[in-house]
Parts: C-alpha cells; structure tokens; sequence
C-alpha cells in the first residue's frame, strides 16, 4: 500500500513540474440578484515548488517502504 500511495506522490510531482504548475477551477459561491443567477469560479494555482516537495516525499516513502521489506 505504501508503495502505491509513493508512486502516485511521484507522478503527480512530475505533472505539476512538467507543466510548471497547475491551476485548478472550483465553483464558487452563486450569486442572486433578483431575475439574475450567476455562476462564480475559483482559481487556485499550484506551484512548482509543491511538485517538488510531493516528488521527492514520494521518493523518500518509496525508499524507506524497500528498506522496511
């Protein structure tokens, strides 16, 4: 289990870096004026350095797992 869960850590850290960053859109809050209804989103930015701390904790995970075996 731990091995899959690093894997997963590692290709995820190296699709953010290869696209140097990830911005993701969420639904926001709906906003209602009388006749109207409009949709909002949110932006939130993944940045590069967030991919590197998730790689290289996914390497860490998959050496110490291989230790432990």
């Amino acid at each position: 289990m731990r091995g899959m869960v690093a894997l997963v850590m590692i290709i995820l850290g190296v699709v953010i870096l290869a696209y140097s960053g990830i911005t993701l859109k969420t639904p926001g809050k709906p906003v209602d004026i009388v006749p109207v209804h409009i949709e909002t989103t949110r932006r939130h930015y993944i940045p590069p350095v967030t991919g590197t701390i998730v790689l290289v904790g996914g390497i860490i995970l998959l050496v110490v797992g291989k230790q432990k075996a």
